[in-house]
């Protein structure tokens, strides 16, 4: 049967729905026929702003509806079921207006609330103390008046920048208005100058408004730290009328030393002080000068302001007057033997001495008188004042000269009658006469000659030296003296009275003598450097006279010294040690004889062979002198006897020398072959290697890189390579010998790869020789065998498409010049056919037979496991194993190897 179609469907959904609705409607309409609703529900006015509101209902027919608010009216619109009014000036933080209607003897009415916000236009910072001083709290406070909501206002107090506190006046009722943050700030120093400021948000954006901010005007801080010391306060205790002395006022610990104020004064006189900082410490200087108004006791204050305290230090200072006392002479200039009185005064409360001898009382005069003298002229006199202020006894002086007028003295303290100069310096020339006025002296030769510059510094030369005639004058009269100059100077050698070298023969006589200049005269000595004695006299010159001397000439002005070189000549002598009598020559060295001659001068030495085999022959010298007939160096020299003749200007000596000729080792190819064969298995070798030389060198060879151990027979092993060394008196040779060890070929070697073969299969035959020289390969393979390859140097049998023909023994077979070894391996091709013999009713016999067969080959197998060495095994039970796997027909199908004799050593080889 067909369901509804999807109109019917719908329309029956269409009628439930509206039973559905009817049924709500009714419900609602018995248990609320009628409303009244106010528009908006809830408000958010800035203070003083205005609002419409809307009051509506869903009566029919009210009989009368209003709005009840205590508001400002502005004006009213009138529908059946509304009303609307606007409302104006709204200031109060809350109000709740109340929409109602009268309806069907109902009162309907709609509750609203409007609340006000009041933006933070003002925000006041209160004012912060004129100074704070550092370490101690103060207070910041922040007021925003008339700002509300106060639940969504956040208050923040700044210093500069950075936020100290930030509140938020979140849960507060909403008719809350105004805020007030107070926080509690240490003072620190570098809070000195900071701006600190509050800063306002009030957040309406979750009413749908913005967010309002204002920040007050920013309030400097300013901070300070003052120590509670004093000052220091340094200055002078007493202070003399007229004079000027320093003052300093120093305190420490000041913070801001810039904004601190001083006041230094003494007594009601300020003082013009000189401030300056270092740091946090502030210095004040300042003069203070006394003054006859201020005689007396006064106060010295200093006075150190920051911040609205201040910190003070005082010193008493007493200011007094003490006037220099007065010394006076009746005569400052007198005849000789007049009389001089000499008055010491001071001021009325000092006590004065003139010399020694004090007044009868203070404030009187001291007094002195004296018969004027030679002696008096420049005599000093001396006046001293002392006066007592406030308990320190203080004193002031005067002095004075007297001049005395008396006639020319030279004295010889003042003028010398003698003087003594050294030549080269500079000297100054002192005649100095006594008298007053002061006399003008004048010094020159008595024949008129050289006038000497007195009082001047000049050059000192001998031609100064003499007698001269000083005088002095005066307006008091004259006087007249005669001074001698005498002009010294050093030693002198010269080459006529002390040459440089002298040339004395052994056995005569001699004398060594040198003469010297100088003023005065000089002491002259020679001697040997190091000795004490000094050469005198006549000597009989012997070698030990020869030598370098010390000549030294000595006055009061200073010595000079001499080097004179004496040199002893003497006829040739011979030393065995210098010439031996017997020389060995060694071949190849280069070397020449030495033969050192004593003589002076020195003899020429030339030596030339006596006998037969060196007659004429002249024999090559090292000499500090060679003959003019000095052979060049020659490579061969004869030996035998030769005649050394030494001669000088004072004799000549012969001395007879014998010369024997050696050389050194010399190895080469024919002594010693670099390259030596040995047969392995021969009787042990030594190597080939000797030397040519004179004595008769010794020969030792010695393997490199590793021991030599002594063998009966060679050995591989003994291959390698050797160093031989050859050693005799007159040096050493030495050659590298490589040693080549040969020895017969042995297959190592021969397998067959794959180990199973089948017809038209490939396999190949693989044989390894050792051998030394290198073996050669042949292969031997069974009759009418085809397609057999070798590679190229016959190590590998290959075989393409295996037929039974391939079937037999192979043969391989390595040959080198000391013989030849071979071995033997049978290769079996096994097809198919045997599946065709083993078929139909025998099956189960091929099953028995295949197990049989596999234990065959397992046994096999597990005897033959490893590898073997083919001459080594022959005797052993792995041998005889592989002979009987080997052997027998049970084995099927396999290759077998065999050494050069029948033995057959069998491997398995797995059938296909």
């Amino acid at each position: 049967m067909p369901g509804p179609s999807p109109g019917l469907r719908w329309a029956l959904l269409g009628l439930w729905a509206a039973l559905g609705l009817e049924i709500l409607g009714l419900a609602a309409v018995a248990q609320e026929p009628f409303w009244a609703d106010l528009q908006p529900r809830v408000a958010l006015v800035e203070r003083g702003g205005s609002l419409w509101l809307n009051c509506s209902t869903n009566c029919p027919r009210p009989e009368r509806g209003g709005l009840e608010t205590s508001l400002r009216r502005n004006g009213t619109q009138r529908g059946l079921r509304w009303l609307a009014r606007q409302l104006v000036d709204i200031r109060e933080p809350e109000t709740q207006p109340v929409c109602f209607f009268r309806c069907a003897r109902r009162t309907l009415q709609a509750r609203g609330i409007i609340r006000t916000f009041q933006r933070p236009d003002r925000v006041e910072l209160v004012p912060l103390p004129p100074w704070q001083p550092v370490g101690e709290n103060f207070t910041l406070s922040c007021r925003v008046p008339g700002v509300g909501p106060r639940g969504n206002l956040t208050l923040t107090l700044l210093r500069g920048a950075q936020e100290l506190i930030r509140r938020s006046f979140t849960g507060e009722p909403p008719r809350a208005r105004g805020a007030v943050l107070t926080a509690t700030v240490l003072a620190r120093r570098e809070d000195h100058g900071a701006n600190f400021s509050c800063r306002a948000e009030l957040d309406l954006r979750p009413h749908g408004l913005g967010l309002f901010e204002n920040t007050s005007a920013p309030r400097q801080l300013r901070t300070f730290a003052l120590s509670p010391e004093p000052p220091r306060l340094l200055g002078p205790r007493l202070l003399e009328v007229g004079s000027e002395r320093p003052v300093s006022c120093t305190l420490d610990k000041l913070f801001p030393a810039p904004e601190a104020g001083v006041h230094l004064a003494l007594g009601d006189q300020r003082l013009n002080a000189d401030v300056t900082l270092e740091g946090d410490t502030l210095t004040a200087t300042a003069t203070a000068t006394g003054s006859a108004e201020q005689e007396g006791s006064r106060q010295l204050v200093c006075k150190v302001t920051l911040g609205g305290e201040s910190r003070e230090a005082q010193e008493n200072v007493t200011v007094y007057s003490f006037p220099s006392p007065l010394l006076t002479l009746s005569e400052t200039s007198a005849p000789e033997g007049q009389m001089v009185t000499v008055t010491c005064t001071a001021g009325t409360q000092a006590l004065v001495t003139l010399d020694g001898i004090p007044a009868a009382a203070p404030g009187q005069p001291a007094q002195l008188q004296l018969n004027a003298t030679e002696n008096d002229d420049g005599r000093g006199f001396f006046c001293y004042a002392t006066l007592e202020v406030d308990g320190e006894m203080l004193s002031k002086n005067d002095s004075t000269e007297l001049r005395v007028l008396y006639a020319p003295r030279l004295d010889d303290s003042d003028c010398p009658r003698s003087w003594t100069w050294p030549e080269g310096t500079k000297q100054t020339l002192r005649c100095d006469a006594r008298g007053n006025p002061e006399p003008s002296v004048h010094c020159a030769r008595p024949d008129g000659g050289a006038v000497l510059a007195l009082g001047r510094p000049g050059p000192v030369t001998r031609a100064l030296a003499g007698t001269y005639r000083c005088a002095a004058a005066s307006a008091q009269g004259a006087v007249v003296k005669d001074v001698t100059l005498t002009v010294e100077y050093a030693p002198a050698l010269d080459n006529v009275g002390c040459p440089d070298r002298m040339t004395w023969v052994e056995g005569t006589e001699a004398s060594l003598s040198c003469v010297a200049h100088g003023v005065p005269a000089p002491n002259v000595s020679c001697m040997r450097p190091g000795e004490t004695n000094v050469v005198e006299g006549l000597l009989r010159v012997a070698r030990e006279h020869a030598g370098t001397y010390r000549c030294e000439a000595t006055n009061v002005r200073g010595s000079v010294a001499k080097t004179v070189a004496i040199t002893v000549e003497y006829g040739p002598s011979f030393e065995e040690l210098g010439c031996p009598s017997n020389w060995t020559w060694v071949e190849g060295s280069g070397s020449l004889f030495s033969c050192e001659v004593d003589g002076k001068p020195q003899p020429s030495v030339e030596c030339t062979g006596s006998e037969d085999a060196n007659e004429g022959v002249v024999l090559p010298l090292v000499s500090s002198k060679p003959s003019p007939r000095s052979p060049p160096l020659s490579s061969d020299l004869p030996p035998g006897v030769y005649l050394c003749n030494a001669t000088n200007p004072h004799g000549s000596l012969v001395k007879t020398v014998v010369v024997s000729a050696e050389s050194p080792p010399h190895m080469d190819e024919a002594t010693c072959p670099s390259h030596q064969t040995w047969l392995e298995g021969a009787q042990a070798a030594v190597l080939a290697c000797s030397a040519r030389g004179r004595p008769s060198p010794h020969v030792r060879c010695l393997r490199e890189g590793r021991s030599w151990p002594e063998r009966p027979h060679v050995s591989r092993e003994d291959a390698g390579t050797y160093h031989c060394e050859a050693t005799n008196a007159h040096g050493t040779d030495s050659r590298t010998v490589t040693v080549g060890v040969e020895y017969r070929p042995v297959v190592a070697e021969l397998a067959a790869s794959p180990t199973s073969v089948r017809p038209g299969g490939n396999f190949t035959l693989t044989c390894r020789a050792e051998a030394w020289p290198p073996a050669q390969i042949s292969w031997r393979a069974p009759p009418g065998a085809p397609n057999i390859g070798l590679s190229s140097n016959n190590s590998t049998l290959s075989v393409a498409g295996a037929t039974g023909s391939h079937s037999g023994e192979y043969e391989c077979a390595a040959t080198n010049a000391h013989g030849r070894h071979a071995r033997r391996i049978t290769v079996r091709v096994a097809g198919p056919w045997m599946w065709v013999a083993m078929g139909g009713a025998a099956g189960g016999a091929a099953l028995l037979a295949a197990g049989a067969g596999l234990a065959v080959y397992v046994r096999s197998t597990a005897c033959k496991k490893g590898e073997y060495n083919v001459q080594e095994a022959e005797s052993s039970g792995e041998a005889v194993c592989l002979n009987g796997a080997g052997g027998g027909a049970e084995a099927g199908d396999a290759a077998a190897e065999s050494p050069a004799g029948d033995e057959v050593f069998a491997i398995q080889l797995t059938p296909a």
